[in-house]
């Protein structure tokens, strides 16, 4: 009976019928027979996609923005998800990378038994049952419509990918470093103080990047180390400016990016260090950007939310464009420094760069250059590069 059941919902799923008059039959249908059958369409959907090049923190964030924020049983399920797929699996046998965002998402199994998943669920989120199989199907349409993407962390039951060289230890007590400076910009209240704290961050990203990429000029121990890519979340309000500034961090440390607004992330490719990099002045700058937005934007109100709308959008490309040019100068900079000592590191630098064009390149043989945003206020404008001014680099 239970195939008969999940023969039932993979039918409503492809809307081979009605989907009110299928979830009705499931509704009157016992539980015993619907509990478990709907559970396992939701493994094999998962399953799927984790095949498919989904990482846990992606498809979370691309049901929630799917099915909307205000049905919060949807993401809950694509983290019982994960926890249900990882008991399969020894933690040391999982990619730390994946693993790290299934504990993020909270994934742990606390249903005593799968047949009794979706009963505990109504009991824990205390709502009726029509209304969980509504979401557990929404779900499931929404992840039936998801297509397969490039698989950047090897998913459980396949090689994990680690990172347990020395160069990688040392970048990690750099990591930690650059997070206290960044903390420290993103806390103060002082605009002077958060511009000596960002600026310490990037001298000491730019640093290490050329020295790692010295090291691999000379055959150290990086010099088997390839380029890789990341996908990093950006949301909602104004996701094309925000995906600019992204942008703008990633060239100015050695990055190429490709922005993929229906999915609401951007692939970030360059060598891990200086993904890292990227990933991390990134979301400090977003944070500072937002702050110093809200301290300069106009008043609100129903007269003048078309007035505001324009002021943020307009913020945010000029905060973008003018990181974009003291990040970019500051790179130089530390370039600039450090080619008096040995005169073979431009070729080097030009050749990870090449190689990190020709991984995005396999990845995305096809790309459509974005368009620029538009700039509908002349006093958002003038804020936005003010406020860049104060957050980043000399």
């Amino acid at each position: 009976m239970n195939s008969e059941r999940r023969r039932q919902i993979d039918a409503i799923v492809r809307s081979a019928v009605a989907y009110e008059d299928g979830l009705d039959a499931l509704a009157v249908a016992p539980a015993a027979e619907v509990d478990p059958a709907l559970f396992a369409a939701l493994g094999d959907a998962c399953e799927r996609l984790w095949r498919g090049g989904w990482q846990p923190g992606e498809l979370h964030r691309a049901v929630v923005r799917r099915g909307g924020t205000d049905r919060p049983v949807l993401g809950q399920a694509v983290a019982d998800a994960v926890a249900a797929h990882l008991r399969g699996f020894r933690r040391r046998d999982v990619d730390e990378r994946w693993l790290a965002q299934a504990d993020e998402l909270g994934a742990a199994v606390w249903w005593s038994a799968d047949t009794a998943y979706v009963s505990e669920l109504v009991a824990r989120r205390r709502l009726d049952r029509v209304s969980a199989l509504d979401d557990l199907l929404s779900l499931l349409v929404v992840l039936a419509e998801l297509p397969a993407i490039e698989v950047l962390v090897p998913p459980p039951g396949t090689a994990p990918r680690r990172s347990a060289s020395a160069a990688a230890r040392v970048g990690e007590r750099l990591l930690d470093r650059v997070r206290a400076l960044l903390a420290k910009a993103e806390s103060t209240g002082y605009p002077a103080e958060a511009e000596t704290y960002t600026a310490k961050a990037q001298e000491l990203i730019a640093r290490h990047s050329i020295d790692e990429a010295l090291l691999a000029g000379a055959g150290g121990p990086e010099a088997g180390v390839v380029p890789f890519a990341r996908r990093i979340g950006v949301d909602h309000p104004y996701e094309s400016e925000k995906a600019s500034l992204l942008s703008a961090v990633a060239q100015a440390n050695r990055c190429h990016t490709v922005w993929s607004p229906d999915y609401g992330f951007t692939t970030v490719f360059g060598f891990d260090a200086d993904i890292d990099a990227v990933d991390l002045l990134y979301t400090s700058l977003l944070v500072q950007a937002g702050r110093a937005m809200a301290r300069s934007e106009p008043p609100g109100g129903k007269a003048g939310r078309a007035r505001l709308k324009a002021f943020r959008q307009s913020f945010l490309v000029a905060y973008g464009v003018r990181i974009g040019e003291r990040l970019t100068r500051a790179a130089e900079a530390a370039l600039e420094a450090a080619v008096q000592e040995p005169a073979d590191l431009l070729p080097v630098l030009r050749s990870r760069d090449e190689q990190v064009r020709e991984t995005m390149l396999r990845v995305f043989p096809r790309t459509v250059r974005g368009r620029g945003s538009r700039v509908d206020s002349r006093e958002g404008w003038e804020s936005g590069r003010e406020a860049a001014d104060r957050a980043t680099l000399r």
